[in-house]
């Protein structure tokens, strides 16, 4: 299957997220997309070195400067449990715009043509690094990385495409 690219329509899928009540939430995809311009990145996994210590930080750091250029949403998605990434989350305590899904089967990212085979590493199917910016479930821009590279997914990135 072949990745998702700009001019693609978003696909729909569950995933699954802790709310503030701390009760398992599913959401659709599409009912976070839809009528929405949101950013929706993936990491390989939650705690990894890249992923918790450059990745999800410049999506919190610059949350506010994407939601002054009209962004809705910042979703972070991995492929692990809803549990993981609510204690992934906690790691974050001055995050208020950063909202962390689970794709806990890699479900969701198949559908997005972004799995990465970390088989050899322990790790199974995890996501390919990407981040998408999405208008009214439209890709518009979507920088996605070969595989644990951390060279074109950043929120300075899609900064550049806002």
């Amino acid at each position: 299957m072949a990745p998702i690219a700009v001019g693609d329509v978003l696909p729909d899928g569950k995933l699954a997220y802790f709310d503030e009540q701390d009760q398992l939430q599913e959401v659709s995809v599409h009912s976070l997309a839809a009528g929405k311009k949101i950013i929706l990145f993936g990491v390989p996994g939650a705690f990894t070195p890249t992923c918790s210590l450059k990745h999800v930080p410049g999506f919190i750091e610059k949350a506010e400067e994407l939601k002054s250029k009209g962004v809705a949403e910042i979703v972070c998605v991995s492929v692990n449990d809803p549990f993981v990434m609510k204690a992934w989350a906690k790691t974050y305590p001055d995050n208020k715009n950063v909202k962390f899904v689970a794709d806990g089967s890699a479900t969701y990212t198949h559908a997005l043509g972004l799995e990465l085979d970390l088989q050899e590493k322990g790790l199974g199917t995890r996501s390919r690094r990407f981040a998408l910016l999405v208008d009214d479930l439209k890709v518009k821009a979507a920088n996605i990385e070969g595989g644990g590279e951390f060279t074109v997914s950043s929120a300075d990135d899609i900064l550049k495409d806002l």
